[in-house]
């Protein structure tokens, strides 16, 4: 039997969004405290035994997370209304997603986007990010 060890770490965003086309609230503009986790795994420990410091994942992704999306608004690159709304304040931090940004959506893209591009030069990979949109509602991805 093969043993199989992955660390998480938990990471904190305050962000804005709104889903394009939802048929409810949600499609208006309003934000959440996100909490992600990263779930990181390696072939093999460190000579620490450590699959990577939980420092630097926090360094790494979560250094991206604030540089890009926290306390910014996540706007799907084709939601031309929002786009113009957003356009029309003055130094408003805006990160356009190639999709939606649903939970799901956002789990998806730093699972296979994100996390593999902060994490290039290390022999640390990604399996699974959560990413808990309120404290009832989250949404996985997982390889």
């Amino acid at each position: 039997m093969s043993l199989k060890q992955t660390c998480v770490r938990r990471l904190k965003l305050d962000a804005g969004h709104r889903v394009h086309l939802h048929e409810s609230k949600c499609r208006n503009a309003h934000g959440h405290q996100y909490i992600v986790f990263i779930h990181a795994t390696a072939d093999q420990l460190d000579s620490i035994g450590r699959i990577i410091d939980f420092s630097v994942i926090k360094e790494l992704i979560g250094g991206w997370l604030d540089e890009f999306w926290d306390h910014g608004f996540l706007v799907w690159d084709q939601d031309e209304e929002m786009l113009n709304a957003l356009d029309m304040i003055d130094g408003q931090k805006t990160y356009k997603l190639p999709c939606n940004p649903t939970a799901e959506n956002m789990a998806n893209f730093l699972l296979t986007e994100i996390c593999p591009a902060v994490l290039k030069r290390t022999d640390v990979y990604v399996t699974k990010v959560e990413v808990w949109e309120t404290e009832n509602c989250y949404a996985v991805a997982e390889l």
